[in-house]
């Protein structure tokens, strides 16, 4: 075996892992609905309806803005609805196709460069944007832990969740220390090296650590970014209260809050699987169960946001697409830079 076969084998195994983690998802997924009973599942749902399903939907458009305008926050001179367009594409990409996290990222990164915006300052601002969410959901989370002990003294769930959100800020505080002095390590390499391979490689480091520099001067707007996270954090639980009020099954604010919390902490361990498929179904019966929700009714709540997030990512997508397509269209029919003008006919 060559040494270059060797090389690329873990990059394909990584390249498979999602695959075989979305499978083994979907797998559990229909374990979960066959076993709890599909009639009472779809009965559920019904309950909740279509007027409900529109109003989820309407409701987590609404987010989707306010966490378009807290990247806006991040980047003063670009017109706010550039960052909730590519705010759409991220989390459609990361919803409604079979990506990772990471892969909807990407895409946002991409649906704003296209409106100008420079590649490494999207870059940057894509990095601090989930740095400053991620801190956001810490937030969340704890308020939903302090929320669950209060209402369910007696659960089990909080030793865990407490060591997770250590491990979580930890990890956090580890990710803004790389974005502020991690390039300067790498700009000591490049000079020691000198101009070989490192060369082009730091000047991108060098473009990117320029734009994370410049986000982070500006302290208002890290500020303002993350109170918007944090508030659409603690809203997005109203999509679910409201769900289970329409279907004659209410919880309180605070429960669903505690619940919802704590599942989308699962989904952010859960990241290498795609749409978390299977780890979502689970967690919402076993969170569920704390506050008597029914696993039928819990599951519904689960494929009532899959459905949601087809019903808004898939357009979406689609049309980024279009524009893709028109982009890639127009630079293939454009004449070469540098080519001449065809002279004229002679008389």
């Amino acid at each position: 075996m060559s040494g270059g076969q060797g090389r690329y084998r873990p990059r394909q195994r990584m390249q498979k892992l999602p695959v075989v983690a979305a499978a083994a998802g979907v797998a559990l997924m229909a374990a979960l609905v066959a076993y709890f009973g599909l009639d009472a599942v779809w009965h559920s749902l019904q309950a909740i309806g279509w007027v409900g399903f529109a109003a989820v939907c309407a409701i987590h458009l609404a987010l989707i803005a306010v966490m378009g305008l807290a990247w806006w926050a991040l980047l003063p001179g670009v017109h706010p609805l550039k960052t909730i367009w590519a705010r759409l594409i991220r989390d459609s990409g990361a919803e409604a196709l079979p990506l990772s996290q990471v892969g909807g990222y990407v895409l946002g990164a991409r649906a704003l460069s296209l409106f100008g915006v420079r590649a490494s300052l999207s870059t940057a601002s894509t990095i601090v944007d989930v740095t400053l969410e991620f801190l956001a959901q810490i937030v969340y989370t704890a308020l939903g832990l302090a929320l669950l002990v209060r209402l369910e003294p007696e659960t089990r769930a909080a030793a865990p969740v407490l060591i997770g959100l250590a491990a979580a800020g930890l990890a956090a505080a580890v990710f803004v220390v790389a974005q502020r002095h991690g390039f300067a390590l790498f700009d000591r390499m490049a000079r020691v090296l000198g101009r070989g391979w490192a060369e082009r490689g730091a000047v991108g480091a060098a473009s990117l650590h320029a734009a994370l520099e410049t986000i982070y001067c500006r302290l208002s707007g890290l500020w303002l970014s993350s109170v918007l996270h944090l508030v659409c954090w603690v809203a997005s639980a109203t999509e679910v209260w409201l769900a289970l009020k329409l279907a004659g099954e209410p919880l309180s604010f605070a429960a669903v809050l505690a619940i919802e919390s704590l599942l989308y902490a699962i989904r952010t361990v859960a990241f290498l699987v795609p749409q978390a498929v299977g780890v979502q179904e689970g967690a919402y019966i076993l969170l569920g169960a704390s506050f008597g929700l029914t696993a039928d009714m819990a599951l519904a709540l689960s494929l009532l946001k899959r459905g949601r997030d087809l019903a808004i990512g898939l357009p979406a997508i689609a049309a980024w697409q279009a524009i893709e397509s028109c982009r890639f269209m127009r630079r293939r029919s454009a004449p070469p830079v540098g080519a001449k003008a065809p002279a004229p006919p002679r008389e």
